[in-house]
């Protein structure tokens, strides 16, 4: 396939039967390569779900892509997100300018979107900074954050598309011609939603249907769970209480195929249901273990066991393993298995 400059571009787009088509489109610098973004065949023209990374390369992949399923994005009738991370919504904006197509998010998720459109980037340094001051986080990694951006520069992804409908957890979704219902699957971020198409599988496999599950469930990875708080809202959340509860609503759904948006589709989502459960307890079980002794959030997150050794993680990925680390303290505390001590600053924790 080429460009609209003439170049070739790469492409790779799996037919899964029944008007639904996959393509590969690139994430740049990331070891994920790519987001799989779904194809869907409508009585109004295709829907998406997801678009993908916001880089050029990525656009001229996908605009070949939807070529290659025998379509345009101009022919595009809507956009559904599964989570607002810019490997799923990014290129959103950009389709719906092409299209004129609808954005569909969870109003959660399109919280945030709003929030990260309307907080000066100062705004978001000093609430990283306060962050990792009560974690713990030693000097030496706070001090970048305190001057706030450099001049002339700007944090990336700062204005994604604002989406134009909402998805109703349990309500069909706007699909001509298709039943597609919004699944509720908080964890990896507030608003994610898994995606039902309740359709019998073109190959007749045992199940109810096919499920989009975004990052929720994916065959070979852990996904992130994280925290997307309002910096002016002090509730605490338990995301990977929220998490571990979605998981256990996918799973009695029981669909006959899984189609994520990274690797490759699964057929036995109760049986990747309970591994990720497993997982998640044994690891809060390796961190009350940890907890034996004081430690604060960032000893915590220092101490567990990570991809690589700590040594070798970026700065930037070492906040997020601390909010991953805090999600999982906070659901620690929330089950009665470690408390604050009382007196500490930084506070520290220990298991009971």
């Amino acid at each position: 396939m080429t460009n609209g400059q003439g170049e070739s571009v790469a492409v790779t787009v799996h037919d899964h039967g029944g008007g639904v088509r996959a393509v590969e489109v690139p994430i740049p610098d990331n070891p994920l390569g790519h987001t799989l973004v779904y194809v869907v065949d409508t009585d109004r023209g295709p829907v998406l779900v997801d678009t993908g990374w916001d880089d050029p390369g990525s656009w001229d992949v996908l605009v070949a892509g939807l070529a290659a399923c025998g379509t345009a994005v101009g022919e595009v009738y809507g956009v559904v997100i599964t989570h607002h991370h810019p490997d799923h919504h990014g290129l959103s904006g950009r389709v719906r300018e092409a299209s004129g197509a609808w954005i569909a998010m969870h109003a959660a998720d399109a919280a945030i979107v709003r929030r990260t459109r309307g907080t000066r980037p100062e705004r978001w340094f000093t609430y990283m900074t306060a962050k990792l001051e009560a974690a713990g986080a030693p000097e030496e990694h706070v001090a970048p954050l305190r001057g706030g951006p450099r001049r002339g520069g700007s944090l990336p992804g700062l204005s994604p598309a604002v989406p134009d409908r909402e998805i109703h957890p349990g309500e069909l979704l706007d699909l001509p011609g298709r039943r597609l219902r919004g699944v509720w699957t908080p964890g990896h971020t507030p608003g994610h939603v898994c995606l039902h198409l309740e359709e019998e599988h073109p190959a007749r496999l045992p199940g109810h249907g096919r499920l989009f599950s975004g990052d929720h469930l994916l065959p070979g990875i852990t996904p992130h769970i994280g925290l997307y708080e309002d910096p002016d809202d002090a509730t605490v959340t338990d995301p990977l209480g929220d998490y571990l509860d979605s998981l256990e609503r996918v799973g009695r759904l029981a669909p006959a195929e899984v189609l994520p948006a990274h690797q490759y589709t699964l057929t036995d989502a109760p049986a990747r249901v309970r591994e990720l459960l497993a997982h998640h307890e044994e690891r809060l079980a390796a961190l009350q273990v940890l907890l034996r002794r004081p430690l604060t959030l960032w000893q915590l997150a220092v101490g567990m066991e990570w991809n690589r050794p700590w040594e070798q993680i970026p700065y930037g990925s070492r906040n997020i393993a601390v909010s991953e680390a805090e999600a999982h303290l906070r659901r620690l505390v929330k089950l009665g298995r470690v408390e604050p001590v009382a007196g500490t600053e930084p506070v520290t924790y220990v298991a009971v």
